[in-house]
């Protein structure tokens, strides 16, 4: 799947909030703490706070990420648009514009884990959950810029 990646515009909140709130209502694990208009209301508050961009294919938004001061908040993909690179060019791109970069992912989150891992994030704190809303242990993943040496 080619996409085009794009800063998200304001009209992308409620395509974004669909896709997250779709992967919640997915995940057996995740309990459902919001409505969908809550969701698409976060996201429009998302574009306007951080940064965001977001993967286009196929005339759709096909998924999105969202960073601000090195945190990335949020990376969600269409369910079929997963697998085909779209997360990879998103996270590749918040990449390229930073020394470091951590974020959250819950434990029961195991593809996501994979995802940063191979990615080169590494877990750098594990916790019981108490500190997020989901009351979900999460781990704190950090990536740093290779340092080239100067010869």
């Amino acid at each position: 799947m080619t996409a085009v990646l794009r800063r998200a515009q304001a009209s992308d909140g409620p395509v974004m909030g669909a896709i997250l709130q779709g992967w919640i209502e997915d995940a057996p694990w995740m309990p459902v703490l919001h409505s969908l208009a809550d969701t698409q209301a976060f996201c429009a508050h998302l574009i306007a706070a951080e940064e965001c961009w977001v993967a286009e294919a196929d005339g759709q938004v096909q998924g999105f990420l969202a960073s601000k001061d090195g945190w990335i908040s949020a990376l969600y993909l269409r369910p079929e648009a997963r697998g085909r690179g779209l997360g990879a060019a998103l996270l590749a791109h918040a990449q390229e514009e930073a020394a470091e970069l951590q974020l959250w992912c819950f434990q029961d989150n195991h593809a996501a884990q994979r995802f940063y891992e191979a990615a080169g994030f590494r877990a750098e704190e594990r916790t019981d959950g108490a500190g997020n809303a989901e009351r979900l242990p999460d781990i704190r993943y950090v990536w740093r810029q290779e340092r080239r040496e100067m010869s």
